[in-house]
């Protein structure tokens, strides 16, 4: 798998685990895995990758995942480009549906330069 993908990836099961807990107290992989309709076996590859990086931590109890620091920055940066985007997108004649589905491909590949600019657009 490309680097390019699995950041891609890692960023989904980041922003996926940030917007099901706005939504929940208690986040799951079977939750992770339900919203992105992944397999079992690819969720539980994706958050141990994630625990690796020090993003996530997995409580051996109940298997609610939390964020670190770390992670809920990374989430929440990730989640930010989404928003931006989308509004940049709605701004320039998209409908609603066709701005988020292509912010979420976007958001993975745009450099901090343009999203700054982007941000500038939205504000005029």
């Amino acid at each position: 798998m490309s680097l390019k993908r699995i950041r891609e990836s890692e960023e989904m099961y980041l922003e996926t685990i940030l917007l099901l807990r706005i939504k929940q107290a208690n986040v799951r992989a079977v939750d992770v895995g339900e919203e992105l309709g992944y397999a079992k076996s690819s969720v539980s590859r994706g958050l141990s990758l994630l625990k690796k990086k020090g993003y996530i931590e997995i409580d051996a109890t109940n298997g609610a995942i939390t964020f670190t620091q770390k992670g809920k920055e990374k989430a929440e940066g990730i989640y930010e480009k989404h928003k931006v985007i989308t509004a940049v997108l709605i701004k320039m004649g998209a409908e609603q549906k066709q701005a988020e589905d292509n912010a979420c491909r976007i958001e993975h590949v745009i450099s901090d330069d343009l999203l700054e600019l982007f941000k500038r657009y939205i504000s005029e």
